[in-house]
């Protein structure tokens, strides 16, 4: 009899929660087949079987709390049990079976069964958790967007709902939208670990730091420039697009070498000057904020910079982010203008002491050599603890990384 255990949480990791499983006891799986999905606050972790065999027993159930590698099933390799996996809904022996209950037909006639054959089949993906959290909340599992494995739908979607579009009904855009009832209804759900954690450190940030924010605006017009001259032989090169973000990360690491106490960090009463450039990029995804980690930025290229996003974003939004992908920044920046932010102040990540604002590209009227002309402007803003950081320090910063993405090649000639 071998053990089913938690993974290995980092020391920034106390504990995590079951939120789904995808099996149950007696039933026969395959090695690496996924077993359950542990919500940390960070990440949502998957347990995979370690080989062939049968899940004998399930000794920790759907909501609840496990510690770092903690038994949670006892499993038997080798051996055959029930050959239902994949789509077999994941029973939970705790819970009682539905009652079969009559509902009222919509056209006043008969009460019709509510468990019929088609409802039956129409649910039978569903785990408990799922089934529990549509009926608290009244939301339909069908009528939710699957985060899970082939779209399946998981305790967190239920958590944080976001609703299939029907295509019947569009948008002035011509894009189709969620159907409404047209009804003053409510729903009450509870935080999921990732956003209570989001919502805990961003009051931390505020009421802990002395945070204070500067602003500048940059030309784009440089950069689009050499972006459109540039952009076909970078991807046929590297296989990657050229962004923006890329030449901002490069752009605040050298910053980040002239100032080293923008890429320090408060450790108690102790200053921690760190000797590599860590950057994290901020990524919004269905499950919340999250801000996977660029490693030694420095010694990475644009292109290296570019494909490195694309996959740690991609990964934000199927929810497989590693814990290892998420933690040790030195920095952070965050692009609000993807969504159209014209202004803002980022929130300083913790214990860093100091995150970059990007925003939107908009052309403005700008006085150039005494003449007014349309350029393509963005607002920067740089949030920082000014316990850590003084002023002169942060608007040196600041206006260097303006420079450095007015005049691109300053960066290629070491300027």
């Amino acid at each position: 009899m071998a053990e089913i255990k938690a993974p290995v949480f980092p020391e920034s990791v106390a504990d995590g929660t079951i939120v789904e499983w995808h099996v149950t006891e007696g039933q026969e799986v395959s090695r690496d087949d996924l077993l359950a999905e542990i919500e940390t606050d960070k990440v949502v972790l998957e347990v995979v079987a370690p080989d062939n065999g049968v899940v004998t027993k399930i000794v920790k159930r759907v909501d609840d709390t496990v510690l770092s590698d903690e038994l949670i099933a006892e499993f038997e390799a080798g051996a055959s049990g029930s050959a239902d996996k994949g789509d077999a809904p994941a029973v939970d022996p705790d819970q009682p079976a539905a009652p079969v209950q009559a509902k009222q037909g919509t056209d006043g006639g008969e009460p019709v069964q509510a468990t019929d054959k088609k409802d039956e089949a129409d649910h039978k993906d569903q785990s408990p958790a799922v089934r529990k959290a549509a009926k608290e909340s009244g939301v339909d599992p069908k009528e939710v967007e699957g985060s899970g494995r082939g779209g399946r739908v998981t305790k967190t979607d239920m958590a944080n709902p976001t609703l299939k579009a029907d295509s019947s009904i569009k948008s002035d855009s011509g894009r189709p939208v969620a159907e409404s009832t047209g009804e003053r209804t409510e729903k009450r759900v509870p935080m999921t670990r990732l956003r209570k954690t989001v919502a805990n450190r961003l009051l931390a940030a505020s009421q802990e730091t002395a945070m204070l924010t500067t602003f500048n605006e940059v030309n784009m017009k440089p950069l689009m420039d050499m972006r459109a001259k540039y952009k076909e032989q970078f991807e046929k090169r590297h296989g990657v697009r050229l962004g923006f973000m890329s030449l901002f990360v490069k752009a605040a690491t050298e910053a980040l070498k002239r100032f080293p106490a923008v890429n320090a960090s408060l450790d108690g009463d102790d200053i921690v000057y760190h000797g590599y450039y860590d950057i994290g990029v901020a990524v919004s995804s269905d499950r919340g904020l999250v801000v996977p980690v660029l490693r030694d930025a420095d010694r990475m290229s644009m292109a290296d910079v570019e494909a490195k996003i694309r996959e740690l974003g991609g990964k934000a939004q199927k929810g497989k982010l590693g814990l290892d992908e998420m933690t040790g920044g030195t920095f952070t920046i965050s692009n609000g203008g993807v969504f159209g932010s014209l202004m803002s102040t980022p929130i300083l990540n913790p214990p860093q002491t100091a995150i970059l604002g990007m925003h939107a590209i908009n052309d403005r009227p700008m006085a150039v050599d005494g003449k007014v002309e349309i350029l393509p402007m963005m607002y920067l803003a740089l949030s920082y603890d000014h316990r850590m950081i003084d002023g002169k320090e942060a608007v040196q910063f600041l206006v260097t990384i303006k420079e450095l993405v007015e005049d691109p090649t300053m960066l290629l000639l070491d300027l």
